[in-house]
């Protein structure tokens, strides 16, 4: 055995040769490396984010774009507006004429006569509710007979009936000409005429028929954003949201939102129960005054803008994330108390 036993000082050779000093500094550099990147992976906090794209809108239905329209058929006469033009409350939009030029001059004589045969009615149920009364007391006194004591009841409740028809009659030509005097379309707030349907006296317009679109002034501003289904069930309703508005420069880290610049704070107010045709559910998010920056002014950021949002959710480890993303799976759900524990407590 120690004659096939090798010695080192017989290879002076191969003594003579040493590890190269860069790759003794690569080395450790490579292990200095994976440590930090473990280090890193393993106790780094990011913050999960369920992220969609949407539109700017307005929370209160009545500050969403609106139709005008007509409240009478007829032909267009005449447009006090076009597109872009800033209206106040009752300002007017366009006034409609019907194709019958006398109709309104006909609907007032009509009136008149209805009132003059109303009158006439009042008149004869006055006289005869005298009549009546004279009848009732002859017939108490016995000079008179019990026959034409019911006949003057009978005419009483005749004239009345004439009265209420007459008054019946005079409602419906009051709406009637209630309905034709509206003839002129005004705006129902302040705000802008966004678009008006062109027509000018051969355009026939029927009753309901949308004449103009209108954008109220003052609208609060809201996010509608579209999450997709798998992160949905972790979203709450007054969960923190980071914004980022269309055109406008960012830098931003979902998971370090503390480091992101030029995003806009925002705070989830509803979520919707049922998914829109594309799989993902709408969320309403409005602006979050107590905390960070206000939303851009309404020149920069107007109703119909296109933005990205994300909504914030559970602390992880940054390695945890990775491996969750790569296996496509949900964001942790969050940890919440026993209501039975929270009870005894």
């Amino acid at each position: 055995m120690a004659h096939y036993s090798y010695h080192s000082e017989k290879f002076t050779t191969l003594n003579a040769i040493g590890t190269p000093r860069i790759a003794r500094v690569i080395g450790w550099g490579l292990l200095l490396f994976l440590v930090i990147i473990t280090l890193f992976l393993v106790f780094v906090p990011w913050v999960q984010t369920a992220s969609g794209p949407g539109t700017v809108t307005a929370l209160n239905p009545n500050d969403r774009m609106q139709e005008i329209n007509a409240l009478v058929p007829g032909r267009i006469q005449e447009w006090y507006v076009r597109d872009g033009s800033r209206v106040k409350t009752g300002d007017p939009i366009v006034r409609i004429v019907d194709n019958d030029p006398q109709l309104l001059e006909r609907v007032k004589a009509e009136r008149e006569q209805v009132m003059a045969k109303l009158t006439a009615a009042e008149t004869a149920l006055e006289i005869a509710q005298i009549d009546k009364r004279r009848t009732e007391r002859l017939f108490d006194e016995g000079l008179s007979a019990q026959r034409e004591f019911e006949q003057a009841r009978i005419r009483v409740e005749q004239l009345r009936a004439d009265v209420a028809q007459a008054a019946a009659e005079l409602s419906r030509v009051d709406v009637k000409l209630s309905r034709q005097s509206v003839q002129i379309v005004r705006a129902p707030r302040d705000g802008v005429i966004l678009r008006v349907n062109a027509g000018d006296a051969a355009t026939y317009i029927r009753t309901g028929q949308v004449v103009a679109t209108f954008v109220p002034d003052n609208a609060t501003r809201a996010l509608e954003i579209f999450v997709d289904g798998r992160d949905i069930a972790l979203v709450r309703e007054g969960a923190p949201v980071r914004i980022q508005f269309e055109g406008w420069p960012v830098i931003q880290v979902s998971g370090w939102p503390s480091v992101a610049v030029g995003t806009f704070s925002g705070r989830v107010i509803a979520i919707d129960p049922s998914a829109q045709v594309n799989g993902r559910f709408r969320v309403l998010v409005e602006e979050d005054e107590g905390t960070g920056a206000a939303w851009p002014d309404r020149r920069f950021v107007r109703f119909g803008s296109k933005a990205r949002a994300w909504v914030l959710l559970e602390s992880v480890p940054v390695g945890y994330e990775i491996w969750r993303q790569l296996n496509s799976f949900p964001p942790n759900f969050p940890v919440q108390a026993d209501p039975l524990t929270q009870a005894a407590q």
